[in-house]
């Protein structure tokens, strides 16, 4: 009776107690090797040591963060920029939130219809959640910048003359117009300026060649090379007549 009243007590969902060997697999059991406890003196232990225990449950408080959505409201200021890249024309829409950062992107290509097209309206749904939920457009700027593939080609934007790929005119387009303008610089290669000549350009070689007086070979017309007291050449394989 007073197991079931401290049960009651202690909010306990079910108490099944056993007498020894009244069952065929017992649940409260110490054993069956010789010597052992027996199962209802372990029983009797296990069941005083719960009731008479007080245990103590230590509450902690622990904050968890959740990102939050910050959607724009229906009236929003926007930014809409017209590219070409290797004949591939688009409109990119940026949608502004009050204190004038990116909330929202639409990329719009000329082409309706077409694989490309939705490939882009479905990115930029995904970009426009990532920056509604808080992930900084910095960090999509410098992970889908200078990503190399078709359409490729020059753009006639001075900022961003050559893109690799729609992406990288985009990411880098974005971060030179709200980020910085070193976003907008290409790699080497990319520009369309010529460098400036050097000074003093060389004008010889600061070696001289390997075989100043070596023929011509007969079989494909490259420079043979002295291979004793012949020649012989690197291109065919072809000699002067020696072995």
């Amino acid at each position: 009776m007073t197991a079931y009243t401290e049960s009651w007590r202690l909010g306990l969902k079910a108490v099944a107690i056993y007498r020894d060997n009244s069952k065929r697999v017992q649940p409260m059991s110490s054993g069956t090797s010789k010597g052992a406890k027996p199962a209802n003196t372990a029983l009797n232990t296990t069941l005083n040591t719960t009731l008479n225990t007080t245990t103590v449950v230590e509450v902690q408080e622990k904050i968890v963060y959740r990102p939050v959505r910050r959607k724009l409201d229906d009236t929003r200021a926007s930014i809409t920029h017209k590219f070409s890249i290797g004949g591939h024309e688009g409109y990119i829409t940026v949608g502004l939130y009050e204190d004038g950062t990116p909330g929202e992107l639409f990329i719009r290509m000329a082409k309706e219809g077409s694989t490309i097209s939705g490939l882009m309206d479905s990115f930029a749904t995904a970009v426009s959640l990532a920056l509604q939920y808080g992930v900084p457009l910095k960090f999509l700027v410098n992970k889908f910048s200078h990503v190399r593939f078709e359409p490729s080609g020059w753009t006639g934007n001075p900022q961003v003359p050559y893109a690799k790929s729609i992406m990288d005119y985009i990411f880098r387009w974005l971060g030179a117009k709200f980020i910085g303008p070193e976003y907008a610089v290409g790699e080497a290669g990319d520009t369309p300026k010529l460098q400036v000549t050097e000074p003093n350009p060389q004008q010889a070689l600061p070696f001289a060649p390997i075989a100043a007086d070596a023929p011509m070979c007969s079989e494909c017309g490259g420079l043979m090379t002295r291979n004793g007291s012949c020649y012989k050449c690197e291109n065919c394989g072809g000699t002067s007549g020696c072995s």
